[in-house]
C-alpha cells in the first residue's frame, strides 16, 4: 500500500508538471513550489521564536481553521505563525493573511520533503484541518514528538481507513497527537478501528460564522441596489446551478432582488451568465448607484464578499450540490436563511443537519425549487419559524475552538 502511495504522489507530480502550461491552477501549483525550500530558509532564517504550523487544503479548510489560528494568536503572541496551503484556490487567496507569520505552499509528500521542512521550520505543534492526511508529514512529526492535531475532522464509512485494505492509511490516523471530530458518528467509526486518541469537539467553522456576522462589512451599493425589497442570495453557483435557478429568478425577479456570486469569475463564465440574465441584469464591477433601482439582479465579478453579502439576504441558494458538492452553507445560515442547494449534499453534517430541522431544502430540478421555494415564500409564520430555528442551531453548534485550545495549553510548555 505504500508503494501504491509513493506511485500516486510521483505521478501526481508529473500531471501537474504536464498540464501546468494548459492549466491555471497546475501553473499556481507548479510555480508556488518552485525553489520553495530556499524561500523558506530566506524568511525564517535568524527567527529564534517557537512556531505553531498550521496547515489548510484549501481556501475552505482555512475559514475551518481561521479560528483556531486567531485564537491562538491572541493567547500565545511569542509564538510564530507559519500557515501551508496544499492547493491554489487557498493560498493565492490568502497568502498575504495577516493572521500568519509565513505563508507557504506544503511541499508535496515525500520523506525528503518532510524532514526538510520541519528542519527550516522547527515547529512546536501542528495542526492539520479537516481532510490533510500525509504519511510523511505525519511520520516525521511523531518520529520527533511534535504534538500533531487535526480538527474539524469528519469521516464516512465508505472511506479507505474503515475498508479492509486501509491498514496503510489507518497507520496515518494513529499519528495524530489528537483528532476532534465533527460528530458523533465519525469519532465511533474511529473507535471502530481501534484510534482512541479522538473526541467530539464540532466544526469550527460556527465559531468563524458568528465571528463573521458580529463584524459584516456594510456594502453601499447593495443596499442602494437591495431598495429594502427581499433578496435572494446565490452563493458559490456553477452553471449547472444557473440551469437550475433561471425559471425561478424570471417568474420572481419583478418582485424579488437577486444577487449572484459564481464560485468562479472567469471573464467567460461571467459574460454567458450575463447573457442568460438578459435585460435587468448589471455586474458589480460595472454598476453605478445612481442607476441600481432598474436593475433586479447584480452579479458579483469580484472574490471576498460572500460572507457579508448574505448579510443582506432573505432567501439563498448555495452552490455545488449539482456537482461535486455543496459549498459552505454556514455563512448564510447564520443569518437566518432559508436555504436551497441540489442533491449531493450528504457528505456535509452541517446541510444533513439543516435539512432535518426543515431550515434548508434539497432540490433535483428546477420544478422542484420552484415549489420549495414557493411554499416558503407564501408563508410568512414558516419563513419566521424557519429562521429562528436556524439561529439557534448555529448558536447551539459553537465552541470548538474553546475546546481545542483548552488542549492546545496541556500540549505547549509552561514557558510557552
Amino acid at each position: 500500500m505504500k508503494l501504491l502511495y509513493d506511485i500516486g504522489l510521483k505521478a501526481y507530480q508529473a500531471a501537474i508538471a504536464l498540464a501546468s502550461p494548459f492549466h491555471q491552477k497546475a501553473k499556481l501549483m507548479r510555480e508556488g513550489r518552485s525553489n520553495q525550500f530556499d524561500r523558506m530558509q530566506q524568511q525564517l532564517q535568524g527567527n529564534t521564536a517557537p512556531v505553531a504550523w498550521f496547515h489548510c487544503a484549501s481556501l475552505g479548510e482555512f475559514e475551518q481553521g481561521r479560528p483556531v489560528i486567531e485564537a491562538f494568536r491572541e493567547e500565545y503572541p511569542g509564538y510564530k505563525v507559519v500557515l501551508t496551503f496544499f492547493s491554489p484556490s487557498g493560498y493565492e487567496i490568502r497568502k498575504n493573511y495577516a493572521g500568519a507569520d509565513y505563508i507557504f505552499y506544503l511541499p508535496l509528500d515525500s520523506h525528503s520533503n518532510a524532514n526538510r521542512f520541519l528542519d527550516i521550520v522547527q515547529p512546536k505543534l501542528a495542526v492539520f484541518v479537516k481532510y490533510e492526511f500525509w504519511h510523511y508529514y505525519l511520520q516525521a512529526l511523531q518520529q520527533r514528538a511534535i504534538p500533531v492535531l487535526s480538527i474539524s475532522a469528519i469521516f464516512r464509512s465508505d472511506q479507505v481507513f474503515f475498508k479492509p485494505y486501509g491498514y496503510f492509511y489507518r497507520d496515518m490516523l494513529r499519528r495524530f497527537t489528537h483528532i476532534y471530530t465533527q460528530n458523533q458518528t465519525s469519532l465511533q467509526l474511529l473507535q471502530g478501528i481501534g484510534i482512541a486518541q479522538a473526541s467530539i469537539a464540532g466544526d469550527t467553522r460556527f465559531d468563524r460564522v458568528l465571528q463573521t456576522a458580529a463584524s459584516v462589512k456594510a456594502i453601499p451599493l447593495v443596499e442602494t441596489f437591495a431598495q429594502k425589497q427581499p433578496v435572494f442570495m446565490i452563493g458559490s453557483s456553477w452553471p449547472a446551478d444557473i440551469d437550475v435557478l433561471l425559471p425561478l429568478i424570471q417568474q420572481y425577479r419583478q418582485h424579488i432582488k437577486f444577487i449572484i456570486a459564481p464560485h468562479e469569475i472567469h471573464e467567460s463564465g461571467i459574460s454567458q451568465l450575463m447573457q442568460q440574465l438578459g435585460e435587468g441584469a448589471i455586474r458589480f464591477s460595472q454598476a453605478d448607484a445612481a442607476d441600481m433601482a432598474r436593475y433586479s439582479v447584480l452579479v458579483i465579478d469580484n472574490i471576498g464578499m460572500l460572507s457579508s453579502l448574505y448579510s443582506y439576504g432573505t432567501y439563498a441558494y448555495i452552490g455545488g450540490a449539482f456537482g461535486k458538492g455543496l459549498h459552505n452553507t454556514l455563512e448564510a445560515a447564520v443569518f437566518g436563511l432559508p436555504l436551497f442547494f441540489g442533491p449531493k449534499f450528504d457528505k456535509f453534517q452541517e446541510a444533513r443537519d439543516l435539512v432535518r430541522l426543515g431550515c434548508a431544502f434539497p432540490v433535483q430540478d428546477a420544478a422542484g425549487l420552484l415549489a420549495a421555494f414557493g411554499q416558503v415564500y407564501q408563508s410568512p409564520e414558516l419563513y419566521h419559524r424557519i429562521t429562528t430555528r436556524e439561529k439557534q442551531y448555529v448558536q447551539e453548534q459553537a465552541g470548538a475552538t474553546d475546546q481545542i485550545m483548552k488542549d492546545i495549553k496541556h500540549l505547549l510548555t509552561p514557558t510557552a
